[in-house]
């Protein structure tokens, strides 16, 4: 059988670097980021070392497919030594394309990395007096799964039309699916606002 992944998808899973070990259970650190629901079916925690806004080292551990494990391992090589304000700025799409692509329907395992990423800078940022100083101004749409409006935005913004091709992107609504009527409002307006 085929591999439907690239070369550096199978790397990074095959050999996914800067995982948390067991014995690493204490591995200093001064931002921790959790992100996903277990019932999901994912769900990503993030470990940042960081000295004067600088990335130093980094741990993770998650609950998830090879995508989602792959395109962690790639995040955590990324973001060594990147300043937090640059690391915060990082999107799925930059992770997919260091990857060399994804399958369509495997898109949405790179959105939890770059969402635990944010959460562990934003507890950095509060921890040194600094809260909210880079956190974006989103509305937590789907709770499960803490897709925001931000999140379906960018999904519109990147070919999504329907309920499916939202979830194909963010995996909104694969828990309770309270969110849905609110997503496709904002769906909705977006296509108003984009003019689509």
């Amino acid at each position: 059988m085929d591999w439907l992944y690239s070369d550096t998808v199978k790397e990074h899973f095959s050999n996914p670097q800067n995982v948390l070990l067991e014995s690493e259970q204490t591995f200093d650190n001064n931002g921790r980021g959790i992100t996903g629901n277990i019932k999901c079916g994912d769900q990503m925690l993030m470990l940042l070392k960081i000295e004067n806004d600088i990335i130093e080292d980094v741990r993770w551990k998650t609950y998830g497919c090879a995508s989602a494990i792959a395109s962690t391992s790639v995040l955590s090589e990324t973001i060594k030594g990147m300043n937090i304000r640059d690391a915060y700025n990082i999107k799925p799409e930059d992770l997919v394309k260091k990857l060399g692509g994804l399958p369509d329907n495997k898109i949405h395992c790179s959105v939890l990395g770059d969402k635990a990423l944010r959460a562990a800078i934003d507890d950095y940022l509060e921890k040194t007096g600094r809260a909210g100083m880079l956190k974006e101004e989103a509305v937590e749409i789907c709770h499960c799964i803490g897709i925001t409006n931000k999140d379906i935005e960018n999904a519109f913004k990147n070919g999504a039309r329907t309920w499916e091709d939202l979830q194909a992107a963010t995996k909104i609504g694969t828990g309770c699916g309270e969110c849905k009527d609110k997503a496709m409002e904002l769906f909705h307006e977006y296509a108003h606002i984009y003019g689509v």
